[in-house]
């Protein structure tokens, strides 16, 4: 489960800047979560649930997840696609000479501090 160590990459990028900005206290984040990024947000917002608890700056902080659709662009037609439908073959031309545009990221969009 690679979830638990993101998400303890994500608070201490959240305590960072609470540093930076004198922030005592965050009441959410927004994370940006690709379609076929392989974190599973179940576990994800499990695994955030249980370690908010253990860092003082971000009791009860709240999660919120917001999902990235997969994107293909084919190389030959140039056209896009949604990937999870249509894996790598282009549904326009057929061909595979494809490649991932949008949908294997996760990102901190957004950060709500007190």
């Amino acid at each position: 489960m690679h979830e638990l160590g993101i998400v303890f990459h994500i608070m201490d990028s959240l305590e960072a800047v609470a540093k930076e900005n004198g922030l005592t206290s965050i009441q959410s984040v927004t994370i940006e979560l690709g379609e076929v990024s392989t974190v599973i947000e179940s576990y994800l917002v499990d695994c955030w649930n249980w370690a908010v608890k253990k860092r003082e700056l971000l009791h009860g902080c709240r999660m919120v997840v917001e999902t990235i659709p997969a994107v293909s662009v084919c190389e030959d037609c140039g056209k896009e696609y949604g990937t999870v439908a249509h894996g790598r073959s282009c549904p326009h031309c057929g061909s595979e000479k494809t490649y991932l545009l949008t949908g294997s990221e996760i990102t901190i969009k957004e950060i709500a501090a007190c």
